[in-house]
């Protein structure tokens, strides 16, 4: 196994080898020859305090931090537990590299004390991009005061995406200047499913553009806090581009078939609107919900019709393509709705 003492945002891995034996006893009477050999076997667990990237029972691991007390503990397959106190800055996990858009299962506890985050989360170059999809989160949304870029509704909740950019700080390529793209999960939990696709896809219609994969962790991840985690990553059965259960696509759908993306549009002082782009079919029903005290005032470009509340929509095509627009009055919130889709 080679591992990489980790630097800043760590990069440098190896790989596993499997430790074979093997004896061979030749009978010279009978002119015969016999094989053994042995079996790979798990490596026993492992505790780190200190900066390391590498490989452990088949998974890719990594340990960063700039400074507290953190001990990570490598289990069997793709388990680790961590325990921070005192720290500044601390992510590590386990999971692949390189990345890609394949799905993900998880499974375990998450307990921040005071700003931490549970996300799958990786790193690509040409163009250097560190990206998150966070599935909890602690004291601190990590959303706070950046602008909403639209969302993708998939593994059964709406995520918020956003993206950031960091000047002059710690990268997989040392001190850089490089966005962070974010998809942030309404709905906490710490077990599930990450279809990795929809994400990536949903960033990509936002013109968030990802580079070449490194490499991609189940991560927790903690700031100016403590706490612990326990946490098995392995790889999903899901297809790319589809949920489990149940099956929604970037910004829903649960009926199969198409999917459709919110992204922002003009706002005022009492109303904004927003674009819904559907995509997989010409022939579509969207189901908007919009919620209280928010209520629906117009759409265009679809043949849309609403119940008494101003807050359930169906829409379908009329003719103007696939990408129609909703104006919602906000009555005091700004919360964006949720939508899925179903062909037909």
């Amino acid at each position: 196994m080679h591992e990489t003492p980790a630097r800043e945002k760590p990069r440098r891995t190896g790989r596993l080898r499997l430790l074979v034996s093997g004896a061979c006893a030749v009978l010279l009477a009978a002119a015969a020859s016999v094989f053994t050999a042995g079996t790979a076997h798990a490596e026993a667990d492992r505790t780190l305090t200190s900066n390391l990237t590498g490989t452990h029972n088949g998974y890719f691991f990594s340990y960063w931090k700039d400074s507290g007390n953190v001990s990570m503990t490598l289990g069997a397959g793709g388990s680790y537990s961590v325990r921070m106190s005192g720290i500044n800055n601390w992510v590590g996990g386990k999971g692949w590299k390189p990345g890609s858009s394949h799905t993900v299962n998880y499974s375990g506890s998450f307990s921040p004390n005071g700003n931490g985050y549970l996300a799958l989360y990786g790193w690509t170059t040409n163009p250097l991009i560190e990206y998150y999809i966070v599935e909890d989160f602690g004291s601190y949304n990590p959303s706070s005061g950046t602008q909403r870029l639209g969302s993708v509704t998939t593994d059964g909740s709406t995520y918020d995406i956003y993206r950031t950019q960091r000047v002059n700080q710690p990268s997989i390529i040392g001190n850089a200047t490089f966005y962070q793209y974010w998809s942030v999960r309404q709905q906490h939990r710490s077990s599930g499913t990450i279809t990795t696709a929809n994400h990536f896809n949903a960033w990509s219609r936002l013109g968030l553009t990802l580079g070449t994969h490194d490499y991609q962790i189940m991560a927790t991840e903690g700031y100016q806090s403590n706490g612990s985690s326990s946490i098995t990553v392995s790889e999903g059965s899901g297809n790319p581009g589809t949920t489990t259960p149940p099956t929604t696509g970037p910004t829903g759908n649960p009926g199969g078939g198409c999917t459709a993306t919110l992204s922002a549009g003009q706002s005022w002082g009492d109303r904004y609107n927003l674009d819904v782009a559907v995509t997989g079919s010409s022939n579509w029903t969207v189901t908007m919900n919009v919620p209280s005290p928010q209520k629906i005032s117009s759409t265009w470009n679809t043949s849309a019709s609403w119940d008494s509340s101003g807050q359930v929509m169906t829409a379908k095509p009329n003719g103007n393509g696939n990408t129609f627009g909703v104006t919602i009055m906000k009555n005091g919130s700004t919360t964006w709705p949720t939508v899925s889709c179903r062909a037909g």
